[in-house]
């Protein structure tokens, strides 16, 4: 039976979670996108992320936020962080995957990064002087997320960092924007894509933030993504409108009613983009 490759990350949640919806293939206007299609894979592929590993600290409030007072919230605290959660999902369908990252020489990086292996994730982490990353994700009444996010330990990493043999035999490598917002880790990232692309393997990339988007510029990203070239680029329907042109080929889910075209201006630097809109991308 075909292995299945998974469609995408969801943020704002840790890989405990439970798995992401997939598909086969992933569809996107008239064609259809598989790794498997430009050389003879054999049935068990190689997945790839570059970027965060972090903590994240969910609070779901049982009620109304009192001012200086207690309130009492659900807590949970997990692993985290965009290119983690995608080769956690990916080992949890059965997928070979590969994790390359950076965290604290503390207890939470390890903790973090034994977490991982245990889910059947490769992970290969630089050890820093600085913290592991954190997320800290207020679940609102009616389950809208903020969160305050400090970065720590992950966007440090260097293309010094990096050794070619992480990266041999990797299938797709996936690279969320927080890993292009800022330096060191931006220069790792586009490293880690030549590597890739040299052993002919296929990238994919996040937009991640709307609020990171205007931060970095969007002209700034779409000339980011004119240089990698994404096989997959991966978008909400707010992600894709802080573009400075619409998302084309872009296909969603709208609250159950069916297929609906996200864009009406083809963005020609990528094959193929996926819009996510929650648990139901497409």
């Amino acid at each position: 039976m075909r292995r299945r490759l998974p469609r995408g990350t969801r943020r704002g949640a840790g890989w405990r979670s439970g798995p992401h919806p997939c598909q086969p293939e992933i569809r996107a206007g008239p064609a259809e996108i598989s790794i498997r299609e430009s050389r003879d894979y054999p049935l068990e592929v190689l997945l790839a992320a570059i970027g965060d590993l972090v903590l994240d600290i969910t609070i779901a409030p049982h009620g109304e936020l009192r001012t200086n007072d207690d309130t009492p919230a659900a807590i949970r605290v997990g692993g985290g962080g965009q290119a983690a959660n995608f080769c956690a999902w990916a080992a949890s369908l059965g997928e070979r995957s590969r994790l390359v990252t950076r965290v604290g020489d503390d207890d939470a990086g390890r903790r973090l990064v034994a977490e991982l292996e245990a889910g059947g994730v490769e992970v290969h982490a630089v050890r820093a002087a600085e913290p592991t990353g954190a997320i800290a994700v207020l679940i609102g009444p009616g389950g809208e997320r903020t969160m305050a996010t400090q970065r720590g330990a992950s966007v440090g990493l260097r293309r010094d960092d990096l050794r070619p043999e992480w990266f041999v035999g990797v299938d797709l490598i996936h690279v969320p924007a927080y890993s292009l917002f800022r330096e060191p880790l931006a220069t790792a990232a586009r490293t880690a894509v030549e590597m890739v692309r040299l052993g002919r393997g296929r990238v994919s990339v996040d937009l991640s933030s709307v609020a990171g988007l205007v931060d970095y510029g969007p002209a700034r990203m779409m000339s980011e993504l004119a240089r990698i070239k994404p096989d997959i680029l991966f978008a909400t329907a707010a992600e894709a409108d802080a573009m400075p042109v619409a998302m084309d080929f872009c296909i969603a889910i709208v609250s159950g009613e069916g297929p609906q075209r996200a864009g009406e201006h083809a963005v020609r630097v990528a094959a193929a983009a996926v819009a996510k809109v929650g648990a139901r991308p497409a």
